[in-house]
């Protein structure tokens, strides 16, 4: 049947074609030509395909039957009135039999019946002609919440809608509104009511839900566009006495990824946490509201110590011979599995930032560590942003490779890593030369080992901010330099840091970029079995074995570490197995420099 249309609009179309041709080749005038083309057979085939098509527009199809469901129960009636029906018979018997054919029965017929429509009561004779327009709203409530918060107005008691929830069921209908008067529910009046009282009425209700609401006159459309950030700050709405409405808000912890949805409320957004699989948004504080929280959460706070002035205690007392056998002492451990005397080079490329003596000056004194006291200031990281605005970014092949920095507690294995990382592969990664005041060995080379510079000059480096991290050992300084990363990336590699977490905030540039890893502790039960048979280096001793409180406090310090820093992670590397956590590890930075990551939008900006 269609085929036959289809070739009849075809010849249709083609004897058109063919006699407006043969009229240009005549050069006949215009009207012998519009009388031709008026008597042509085509123009009243094309006539009468436009007729059919008005025809069909205008009589939309109809049913065969409007009592489907009726005819099947009176065939099943027939089916089992007749003795030993055939296969067939029983077969017809059984579908019809099926609920699911029913309820498909059932709604034909109230289509083909229009029995789908509420039935609403007229209008009263007397309205006044300054009534206001009223909304009725009919909404299916299954097992997911509406979708919207409530306010009342305290002076005339009127329940208006606060609300609405983005991608919740209020949301998708499109029918209820932030600012609309709430008349009615379920034929209940409003006025008057307590949110609560509505809430409970809202709660007593299943299935169908009918509302009465005069919309707002000045309801504006909102199609805001979505705004990425990062958490920078725990946030629990169930320990939150100021949000509007607990059940509507939405937990995020530091480093959580959020799609914001809705700004315009100055104290409440709207976000979803991604991944989500929920399409319904919650409410969480706006940035203003949140900083405020923070700041007000850390004054009640009991007056602390500064972390950069910590107290003398016996693990800063070096050079006190009598406590080097104090468990107390082992606060700071580093896990080696290597000899240093010939580890140094690798295919002809020398390895820095392993020496023996820099690593040393980071294990042995907290005491003579500098660190900022901005880190201990409620001015400062989480407390001035808790939300970081990012964006996807994929470096450019032209640009140098992002700075990758691995955290971890002392002992988790973070140094070993980045040498088998190098080792593996030194061509392509590398470590900065770390710069020391000690006098250079005769087999040593300045800008191999170390850049050897003197005392003036490391001071005047360290007031010019140029280093990362920095401290003394045995009347030395020793410390990682900004110039001697730029020289790595300059070059072409990848640059592979191991840091504390308090200095990745000075690291996080537009010019680096950096991809943060942070190397994890295993289970305590892995933990224990794979650190059987390695050796650590502690605030007095080289090369022992771990001890039961070196494994509790790595524990607690994996934790911890994890706890106040993970906002800054981009990346959890579990180091279960070292040669298994080195491919992952090499896995991980190739998909940092090569695949979108999420980084600051302030890193992606053009100056």
């Amino acid at each position: 049947m269609r085929q036959a249309m289809d070739d009849g609009v075809t010849e249709v179309l083609s004897s058109v074609v063919d006699d407006v041709g043969q009229a240009v080749e005549r050069n006949i005038n215009g009207a012998q030509l519009l009388y031709e083309l008026l008597s042509a057979p085509w123009l009243r085939a094309l006539l009468k395909i436009y007729e059919c098509l008005l025809q069909f527009q205008r009589l939309s199809p109809s049913p065969f039957l409007p009592y489907a469901s009726g005819l099947s129960h009176e065939i099943m009636t027939v089916i089992q009135k007749t003795h030993r029906p055939s296969p067939e018979a029983r077969e017809l018997y059984s579908l019809l039999s099926s609920p699911h054919i029913h309820a498909l029965l059932s709604t034909h017929d109230s289509v083909a019946q229009w029995d789908y429509e509420p039935v609403l009561p007229p209008l009263p004779d007397d309205l006044p002609d300054d009534e206001e327009a009223m909304r009725i709203v009919c909404l299916v409530k299954n097992n997911q919440p509406l979708g919207a918060t409530i306010r009342r107005n305290e002076e005339t008691g009127e329940i208006y809608i606060a609300r609405v929830i983005h991608g919740g069921l209020a949301d998708r209908s499109g029918l209820l509104h932030s600012g609309d008067l709430l008349v009615e529910v379920n034929g209940n009046p409003v006025g008057g009511l307590e949110p609560e009282e509505v809430i409970q009425i809202l709660t007593n209700s299943h299935g169908t839900i009918l509302f009465k609401v005069i919309p707002n006159p000045g309801q504006i459309s909102s199609n805001q566009k979505p705004v990425y950030m990062k958490a920078m700050v725990d946030y629990c709405p169930l320990q939150d006495a100021c949000i509007p409405c607990p059940d509507a808000g939405m937990a995020f912890s530091r480093g959580d990824l959020l799609e914001v949805v809705d700004q315009s409320d100055a104290h409440w957004w709207q976000a979803r946490k991604l991944p989500c699989a929920a399409s319904c948004a919650g409410l969480i504080p706006s940035a203003s509201m949140l900083k405020s929280k923070q700041k007000e959460q850390w004054w009640r706070q009991p007056l602390q110590v500064h972390t950069c002035i910590r107290p003398l205690s016996m693990t800063d007392n070096e050079d006190d011979p009598q406590h080097g056998d104090d468990k107390r002492n082992v606060t700071a451990l580093e896990e080696i599995n290597f000899d240093e005397a010939d580890s140094d080079i690798t295919e002809g490329i020398y390895l820095a930032g392993f020496r023996r003596s820099f690593r040393l000056w980071r294990r042995t004194s907290y005491r003579k560590r500098r660190q900022s006291c901005t880190t201990c200031s409620p001015n400062s990281n989480a407390l001035n942003t808790p939300y970081e605005e990012v964006a996807l970014y994929q470096r450019p092949p032209q640009e140098n490779h992002r700075l990758i920095i691995l955290v971890g507690a002392p002992g988790v294995g973070v140094n070993e890593l980045r040498k088998r990382l190098i080792k593996l592969n030194p061509s392509t990664f590398q470590s900065p030369v770390p710069h020391t005041t000690r006098p250079i060995r005769p087999e040593e080379q300045s800008g191999r080992e170390y850049h050897f510079v003197t005392k003036e000059l490391f001071e005047y480096l360290v007031c010019n901010h140029r280093f990362v991290e920095y401290g003394e050992s045995k009347g030395q300084l020793y410390g990682t330099s900004t110039d001697a990363i730029d020289e790595v990336l300059k070059r072409g590699r990848m640059c592979i840091i191991d840091i504390e977490p308090h200095s990745i905030q000075f690291l996080r540039t537009k010019k680096l970029k950096p991809f943060v890893i942070f190397v994890k502790a295993p289970s305590p039960e892995r933990l224990r079995q794979t650190r059987r048979d390695a050796r650590i280096i502690t605030n007095f001793t080289i090369n022992r074995a771990f001890t039961e409180d070196d494994f509790v406090e790595l524990e607690e310090a994996s934790q911890l570490m994890e706890a106040k820093y993970r906002q800054f992670f981009d990346s959890v590397l579990v180091n279960d197995d070292l040669q298994d956590a080195c491919i992952q590890l090499c896995s991980i930075i190739q998909q940092a420099q090569n695949e979108p990551q999420w980084i600051p939008v302030s890193w992606g900006r053009t100056e």
